[in-house]
C-alpha cells in the first residue's frame, strides 16, 4: 500500500481548483494500492487557496523552525502545511503504507524541487513538509515523475 498525492487521481484539490490527472496512478487506486491525500486540505486550508511557496528553505527546514510557508498575500501557513503533513502521515501509518508517490514542485508533496520563495516560478532543490515528514518517518518518497512501477 502507498498513499499518493490526490489531485494525481484526478482530485481537483490543487490551489488552484485544478487536477494533475496520472492515468497509471489513477489505476494503483483502483486497484486497491494506494491511498489519495491533499495534506493541504488535511490542514484545513480550502479549495481553490491563495499559492503558496516555502521560504527560507524547505520541508525539513519547515520542521526545524528554520523556514516558513507563506501565501502570496503574505499570510503565514506554516501551521496549516504541518497539521496536513501530520494527518497525511496518520493516513499512511494506518493504512501500512512503506511508499508514497507525491505531487513534484508542491510546497506540501515535492520529493526533489520546490518553488523558491519568491512567487516567480522559479524552483529549487528541495522537498515539501509533508515529504519531509514522511521521509523522517522511513516512508520512501518519490514524485510522479520518478516513480518506478
Amino acid at each position: 500500500m502507498q498513499i499518493v498525492s490526490a489531485c494525481l487521481i484526478g482530485c481537483r484539490c490543487r490551489y488552484d481548483q485544478g487536477a494533475c490527472l496520472d492515468e497509471t496512478i489513477e489505476n494503483l487506486l483502483k486497484e486497491g494500492k494506494a491511498i489519495p491525500v491533499c495534506p493541504e486540505q488535511l490542514g484545513g486550508l480550502p479549495t481553490p487557496r491563495p499559492p503558496a511557496e516555502i521560504i527560507g528553505g524547505d520541508g525539513f527546514d519547515v520542521w526545524e523552525g528554520r523556514a516558513k510557508v507563506v501565501d502570496n498575500t503574505g499570510r503565514d501557513v506554516t501551521e496549516e502545511f504541518k497539521a496536513g503533513a501530520l494527518q497525511a502521515l496518520q493516513l499512511a501509518r494506518t493504512a501500512g503504507a512503506v511508499s508514497a508517490i507525491l505531487k513534484e514542485n508542491s510546497p506540501s508533496c515535492g520529493s526533489s524541487n520546490v518553488y523558491d520563495g519568491t512567487f516567480t516560478g522559479q524552483k529549487k532543490a528541495g522537498v515539501g513538509v509533508t515529504a519531509a515528514l514522511l521521509i523522517k518517518n522511513g516512508i520512501d518518497v518519490r514524485s510522479e515523475l520518478s516513480r518506478s512501477e
